[in-house]
C-alpha cells in the first residue's frame, strides 16, 4: 500500500491525493479497489500535474496507488452506461480517449521528472501511465498486462507507451495474448527500472527521487525535453539538436556554477538558471 509522506501543504481530498515534502510532490491515486482512470481521476491528475509546472519548490513528482491495484485503466463501467447514449456512447468514448492522451503527453512534456511508484496490478491504461513516466520503481509484488484483447478491446492507446518503453516483439507479445507479466519480467523487458521487495518500495523511491532533487533543476527541465526530443528524430537530426541544447546548456549559470564546483571540489549552489 503507498504511504503518504508527511506533508507541509496539505492532502488534497478527491480521487487524487497530494503530498509534499522535501521538493517531492507525491500524487497517489486513491480511489480503490480498482483506481480506474475515471474522467475524475483524470482530471484531478491533471489538474496537479499542471499546478506542479511552475512551482518552483516542486522538484520531483512520484506518482503511487492505494489499495491491492496500481491502476486497472480506464472505467470500464463509467464508459458501458454511455452506451445507451443517442450516439452509443461515440462522444463519450472521443472524450475519454482525447483526456487520457492529453495526460500521457503532460507527463512526458513535464518541465518535472516524474517516477511511478508500483505495487500491484497495473493494465490497459494503468500499464500505459507507468510507461509514460520517467522512471518506474515496482515492488516484487506487482504485475503488467494489456488485456484488453480478452474483451475484445485491443489495447491501442497504452501501445504508444508500451512501444516507446519495450521492444516491438515484446510489445506485441502482451497485445496479442493479452497475458500478464511479472514485475522482474517487466524489469527484463525494459518497463521498469528496478524491483524492490514490498515492504522497501517507498524508502527506494524516496531514494531516487531525493538523489534527483540534488541536481540542478534547469539542467533536469533542459535534459528532459531533449531525451524526448531526440528519441523522434533521425540520428543526424538528433545529433545536431542535443548539440544545440548542450551548448545553450553551457551557457546555463548552473552549468558554470556546477562545473566551478567540481573543478574547486565543493558542493554546487544551484539557482536554477
Amino acid at each position: 500500500m503507498a504511504e503518504i509522506v508527511t506533508m507541509k501543504r496539505g492532502v488534497s481530498e478527491g480521487p487524487v491525493l497530494s503530498a509534499f515534502d522535501k521538493g517531492v510532490l507525491r500524487l497517489v491515486l486513491a480511489n480503490p479497489p480498482a483506481n480506474a482512470l475515471s474522467l475524475d481521476t483524470m482530471a484531478a491528475l491533471q489538474e496537479r500535474l499542471d499546478a506542479a509546472r511552475d512551482d518552483a519548490a516542486v522538484r520531483v513528482i512520484v506518482l503511487a496507488a492505494s489499495g491491492k491495484l496500481f491502476c486497472a485503466g480506464h472505467d470500464l463501467k463509467e464508459m458501458t452506461a454511455h452506451r445507451t447514449d443517442a450516439d452509443r456512447g461515440r462522444g463519450f468514448f472521443e472524450l475519454t480517449m482525447s483526456r487520457c492522451s492529453a495526460l500521457m503527453q503532460a507527463i512526458v512534456r513535464h518541465p518535472k521528472p516524474v517516477i511511478a511508484e508500483v505495487d500491484g496490478v497495473a493494465m490497459a491504461a494503468g500499464l500505459q501511465l507507468v510507461a509514460s513516466c520517467d522512471l518506474a520503481i515496482a515492488s516484487d509484488q506487482s504485475s503488467f498486462s494489456t488485456p484488453g484483447v480478452n474483451i475484445g478491446l485491443f489495447c491501442s492507446t497504452p501501445m504508444v507507451a508500451l512501444s516507446r518503453n519495450v521492444s516491438r516483439k515484446q510489445a506485441m507479445e502482451m497485445l496479442l495474448t493479452g497475458e500478464t507479466i511479472d514485475a522482474i519480467t517487466a524489469r527484463d523487458f525494459g518497463l521498469v527500472n528496478r524491483v524492490v521487495p514490498r515492504e522497501y518500495l517507498n524508502q527506494i523511491v524516496g531514494k531516487y527521487a531525493q538523489t534527483i532533487v540534488s541536481k540542478s533543476p534547469l539542467t533536469l527541465k533542459i535534459g528532459k525535453e531533449a531525451f524526448y526530443a531526440q528519441a523522434e528524430m533521425g540520428l543526424a537530426e538528433a545529433y545536431g539538436h542535443a548539440a544545440r541544447i548542450m551548448v545553450e546548456n553551457m551557457l546555463a549559470r548552473d552549468a558554470e556554477e556546477g562545473i566551478g564546483a567540481f573543478i574547486e571540489k565543493r558542493e554546487p549552489e544551484w539557482k536554477g538558471e
